[in-house]
């Protein structure tokens, strides 16, 4: 007499259940990195900004105004002859949560010649770890 061959139900129960083991294991390890990498990626961009900023200052002699925002930095304002950019080569990108970088000039309390920041995971001002905002403040030079 020949047997069926394949699986039982329980042999396809037991490799479930440690295939889920494994993935309780795993996911939270990896899922903790994307949260990492979001945070890195954000950071290095507002550091390109600040560069290109930086770089802006030097040709026109004052950073863009809060109205002309970071655009100033890919498209020429009107009325700035001296304007030598694109500063960057590509659009203004959004953070790494799809939100718009937030810039303003003067920064905040007059104290800072700008604030460039973007408001982290929870895409709401404050947060703490993950969900903090992240952010650049340039002060003035002595």
């Amino acid at each position: 007499m020949r047997r069926a061959s394949g699986f039982t139900l329980l042999e396809l129960l037991v490799v479930m259940v440690i295939i889920g083991l494994l993935a309780s294991f795993v996911a939270p390890r990896y899922f903790g990195q994307v949260g990492k990498s979001e945070v890195k990626a954000a950071r290095a961009q507002l550091q390109a900004f600040q560069k290109a900023l930086d770089t802006y200052r030097l040709d026109v002699g004052a950073y863009p105004t809060t109205a002309q925002g970071l655009r100033a930095l890919v498209e020429a304002p009107p009325g700035l002859p001296r304007w030598s950019g694109p500063y960057l080569q590509n659009a203004v990108p959004p953070d790494p949560w799809g939100q718009a970088y937030r810039y303003s000039q003067p920064g905040k309390d007059r104290t800072a010649e700008y604030d460039l920041w973007s408001t982290g995971a929870d895409r709401a001002p404050g947060g703490t770890g993950e969900a903090a905002d992240l952010s650049i403040w340039a002060t003035p030079a002595p």
